[in-house]
């Protein structure tokens, strides 16, 4: 991208600014609601990018100085070397702080500015955040990945590896909330679920379930979830055995696993999946459900006893 320039235009930065700043949820939504105010006020205006977080956007190294009359900085704490450097570099330029945290007053980060219009500050009243009432957004599916490097069992016909890099590639990608998922429980680890009963409740939230896992695909539907099930295994193993007892077609063998056939189950399971995900758990615990090995236990039990 070569030099910007603009005339009589407002620079609008912020945390999501800095090459090691960092770009957060509510800095982002926070910027939305700077920005549709000064669209609404018909001021134009450009954004500067971390290179980090948005590399085809507007950078620091892009933007000559010069071009520029007004700086506004949006949110998080006004403070440290990098803000300073900003009044520094656009010092002939109005410079405005909205939505900020003010922690030290006297800082030459606060003092550069010309306006602060604080979000908080010692000695006067809190305002709301930004990103509170920035515009709505649409909604999103919410996917859980459950994926699995192990299984060693298979030796040779192994392609986790591939499968998950593949996989996590393609949902880099993907418009939607991806959380990390464990059907591993432990009681001492915060962060996993320590009873089936609290992964059933997250994934009974879910929109779908993206997994390479045998129980990520049985516990989505045990819950109603669509689940997007990737054998891992050369040739079809576990996982392909259990989506045919279940009865679920969204199944892609590791061989078959190009970006068209995820983008067809994907789009699948998000729209008619759902309601074959809901009519299939509710089956697991109908009277007619299907058999499972359990069936046959008190039988085999028998034929075993002595004398």
């Amino acid at each position: 991208m070569g030099t910007v320039h603009g005339r009589d235009r407002i620079l609008v930065t912020g945390w999501f600014s800095f090459l090691h700043g960092e770009a957060t949820a509510g800095d982002v939504l926070a910027l939305r609601r700077v920005e549709e105010v000064l669209r609404a006020a018909g001021l134009a205006h450009d954004v500067v990018w971390s290179p980090g977080f948005r590399a085809d956007g507007l950078h620091f190294a892009d933007v000559d100085p010069a071009a520029y009359t007004r700086l506004v900085f949006v949110c998080g704490p006004a403070h440290g070397e990098q803000v300073e450097e900003l009044h520094r570099r656009f010092a002939h330029c109005v410079r405005i702080a909205v939505g900020v945290s003010v922690v030290d007053p006297g800082s030459p980060a606060v003092t550069g500015f010309h306006h602060v219009l604080a979000r908080d500050a010692a000695g006067s009243a809190p305002t709301l955040d930004l990103a509170a009432r920035a515009p709505a957004l649409p909604a999103r599916p919410v996917v859980g990945v459950i994926l699995t490097h192990g299984q060693h069992e298979y030796a040779g016909r192994r392609r986790h590896d591939e499968v998950a890099a593949a996989l996590t590639r393609w949902l880099a990608g993907k418009d939607c909330a991806r959380l990390e998922l464990e059907t591993r429980l432990d009681a001492h680890d915060w962060r996993l679920c320590g009873t089936p009963a609290q992964l059933e409740a997250v994934l009974a939230r879910l929109d779908l379930v993206v997994t390479d896992r045998l129980h990520g695909l049985v516990l989505a539907l045990r819950a109603g979830t669509p689940a997007l099930a990737v054998d891992p295994v050369a040739g079809g193993a576990k996982v392909t055995a259990q989506a045919r007892a279940c009865g679920w077609p969204a199944l892609v063998g590791c061989e078959d696993s190009a970006r068209d056939v995820l983008e067809h189950w994907w789009d699948w399971c998000l729209t008619g999946g759902r309601a074959e995900a809901a009519r299939i758990g509710a089956g697991f615990r109908a009277a007619s459900a299907p058999p499972d090995a359990a069936d046959g236990l008190v039988a085999a039990l028998g034929a075993r006893q002595v004398g």
